[in-house]
């Protein structure tokens, strides 16, 4: 392959990964955000959920679509423990507080977005999904050398999951209105910052190129 961030996708070697967009943390009434009184939730998550139903939501649903109807693989992953009780999850999430039950409903994909039934869904209990899940071997059976990342949130998991698929030697393409966090100044400096380690590019580019 050449050496080159900017190669466009080959089909046949790569696959569209979504990162954490779940009942727990991208529905208004997941777990993360249940207990928080309705006035500090407006002010801490209004402009988040507004544009992630309005533009982000849609776009993940346009890339899933013309990722399916050019057979590339399309996969999952999933905050959610191996156990009830989330004793097997990173320290960092027992800090934060996280569990995300194993067979929860807040451990399930968005209905927006739901898997289908060969679809690859990969629960995990830290914030890369390649620390805490066996992904790399998955991905190398599979085949695939470019991996297309979209997902929840930008600067936390998503931006864990770029740096490390290309330490571990993937190219990755980042679908920037594809990916959202919480107020569009993280978001955009996530994306200046992760800029050296992919090619960055909008929905509409990435389905005209497939597509093409």
């Amino acid at each position: 392959m050449q050496l080159d961030r900017n190669l466009p996708l080959d089909p046949a070697t790569s696959a569209l990964l979504f990162i954490d967009v779940q009942n727990f943390c991208a529905r208004r009434d997941g777990g993360e955000f249940k207990d928080l009184p309705q006035e500090e939730f407006d002010d801490q998550y209004g402009w988040f959920f507004d544009k992630f139903e309005r533009e982000t939501l849609p776009n993940m649903q346009r890339l899933q679509n013309a990722f399916r109807d050019r057979n590339i693989e399309v996969m999952y992953t999933v905050i959610e423990s191996l156990t009830k009780d989330g004793r097997d999850r990173s320290l960092d999430y027992k800090i934060t507080g996280f569990n995300v039950a194993k067979g929860s409903w807040d451990g399930k994909v968005l209905d927006a977005i739901a898997p289908q039934d060969d679809e690859i869904v990969l629960p995990k209990s830290s914030s890369s999904v390649f620390v805490s899940t066996h992904i790399d071997y998955i991905l190398r059976n599979l085949g695939v050398k470019q991996i297309v990342m979209s997902g929840l949130v930008t600067d936390q998991c998503v931006e864990s999951a770029v740096r490390d698929a290309c330490d571990l030697g993937y190219l990755v393409t980042h679908v920037t209105d594809a990916c959202l966090t919480y107020s569009q100044e993280r978001h955009d400096n996530s994306l200046r910052t992760i800029k050296g380690y992919c090619r960055q590019v909008t929905t509409a580019e990435l389905i005209a190129e497939i597509s093409g």
